[in-house]
């Protein structure tokens, strides 16, 4: 989520997501965006690894990782995730994965379009 405008700049549905497809979503991110100087992440398994790191040392990016406990230090995300968990995920049952990333994606996209037409 960019810090800046609180935009979900992605969002990524399966089972696990290892470092690795951490990292191809960001060289994502980055095509399309350019390189940020810093992420900030909790602490999930996905992002402490040395996998992420190397990859941030790589590109100079500091990753910033919230204090364990400290919901607050990452706000916008987790009131994104509450969002989404209320709105999506409680609403209904998945059997696949497929019509959960279609739900999203236009979730994702109606989540957006008050912020767009309030600038």
């Amino acid at each position: 989520m960019d810090d800046f405008n609180r935009e979900a700049l992605a969002t990524e549905i399966d089972l696990g997501l290892p470092a690795a497809r951490i990292i191809r979503v960001l060289e994502r991110i980055i095509g399309q965006r350019g390189y940020s100087e810093k992420l900030r992440m909790d602490n999930g398994p996905e992002f402490i690894s040395i996998a992420l790191a190397d990859w941030a040392d790589k590109h100079d990016i500091h990753l910033k990782f919230i204090q364990p406990g400290t919901l607050t230090q990452n706000a916008y995300v987790e009131r994104f995730n509450r969002t989404y968990r209320k709105e999506i995920l409680n609403r209904h049952v998945f059997k696949t994965l497929n019509p959960v990333r279609q739900l999203t994606h236009d979730w994702i996209h109606q989540y957006h379009k008050p912020q767009r037409e309030a600038s």
